[in-house]
């Protein structure tokens, strides 16, 4: 098991995340975590099935948002969504989701769930510097205009913004264009008729991780504070926030533990004046961490299905973090410990988000369990 003496001490944590329509990260102090001798189980052989049909029923309604799944019911009904009610909105706020070119299965979950998103953003776009006062775009291949038409079928009110990635930009090219109004006005000009030409309804601009990363100083606590969030809260119509990723592979442990997600949200905005335009990240992936050479990866929904039918591992809860994890063993590659959202984890984050007053971001549609979606 991965644990630690973890307290989760907000006072003297700062936090990682990114915000977009910015892209927004500061620095996470994490707690350290050490792989215990928990021996893994051995598996029996015995193939365990998955339903192939969708469900008449919600999987509120059918008992599965537990703090004790077993491993045998995530496979068997984690394809199975409430096909009755995909159109039915269980959260408020906006909700935002992004896709990207190389998981096509995102691009099919907007198009079954849309009503259920409000906003939605292909990772399709770059934005070059080529000189003074001009800027070349790229990424439009990824475009898909009959899957934007299919989306806007699914929901009439649904925006589609996709992300525009400042590529290549060094801080010079940030401070000749920030500094100047007539380069603001044509990279704004340039963006205006992209959209119009395009059919988009905005873009999500990440561009301060960019920005931040290259401008930052030893001393200096976070990229993003309460002051630079005033600041643009007027201007700004939505800031996504990346409160995931909160270890890593050198000190692995949970994705988003919920007290620092609480903090993330409170220190940029203790007032409640802006809530409404913070996207609380939600990850639809985990991470997969080994006890040899301190490494870890990503883990997406198939690859978490085929560990859990190879290892029938238990599945264990954390109250304090609310998140579910596992552990299983490698023949020849040491013991490993997964990080993986659940119905669960995924609801305790919607219910902060409520009572936060936010809306909530998904990086990204199509890596997580099809049942998932049920929740929004």
């Amino acid at each position: 098991m991965f644990s630690g003496e973890e307290k989760l001490d907000m006072g003297k944590n700062t936090m990682r995340f990114l915000c977009a329509s910015l892209s927004l990260t500061m620095i996470c102090w994490l707690a350290e975590g050490t792989l215990s001798k928990t021996d893994a189980k051995k598996g029996a052989t015995k193939k365990l099935e998955e339903k192939k049909l969708h469900s008449d029923k919600n999987v509120q309604d059918r008992g599965l948002v537990v703090v004790d799944p077993k491993a045998k019911d995530i496979i068997l009904e984690h394809k199975s969504y409430c096909s009755k009610k995909t159109k039915e909105r269980h959260f408020s706020g906006d909700v935002l989701g992004y896709i990207t070119p190389w998981n096509n299965h995102g691009y099919d979950i907007a198009k079954i769930f849309g009503n259920k998103f409000t906003l939605i953003s292909p990772v399709w776009l770059q934005v070059k510097r080529r000189g003074k006062e001009r800027f070349q775009f790229t990424g439009l291949h990824d475009a898909d205009q009959g899957w934007m038409k299919d989306v806007r079928k699914t929901s009439k009110t649904i925006k589609i913004v996709p992300r525009i990635l400042f590529d290549g930009w060094t801080y010079q090219d940030f401070e000749s264009v920030f500094g100047s109004e007539d380069e603001i006005e044509e990279l704004s000009r340039n963006m205006v008729l992209l959209a119009k030409n395009e059919n988009f309804d905005g873009f999500v601009v990440e561009v301060w991780s960019q920005l931040g990363n290259q401008k930052q100083t030893t001393n200096q606590p976070g990229m993003f504070t309460k002051k630079e969030f005033d600041q643009l809260a007027s201007v700004i119509d939505s800031f996504s926030l990346m409160t995931y990723d909160y270890s890593a592979p050198h000190r692995p442990g949970p994705n988003s533990p919920l007290p620092w997600v609480r903090a993330c949200v409170e220190v940029l905005d203790p007032d409640s004046k802006w809530r409404n335009k913070i996207l609380l990240g939600l990850n639809f992936y985990g991470m997969d961490y080994s006890a040899l050479g301190a490494s870890g990866e990503p883990i997406l929904g198939s690859r978490y299905i085929e560990t859990l039918k190879e290892h029938k591992p238990k599945i264990l809860w954390d109250e304090q973090i609310a998140e579910h994890y596992f552990e299983y063993k490698k023949n020849k590659g040491g013991k490993h410990a997964v990080f993986y959202p659940t119905l669960k984890s995924i609801q305790l984050r919607l219910e902060l988000a409520k009572e936060l007053g936010t809306g909530i971001s998904i990086w990204e549609l199509g890596q997580g369990l099809d049942y998932f979606y049920d929740l929004l």
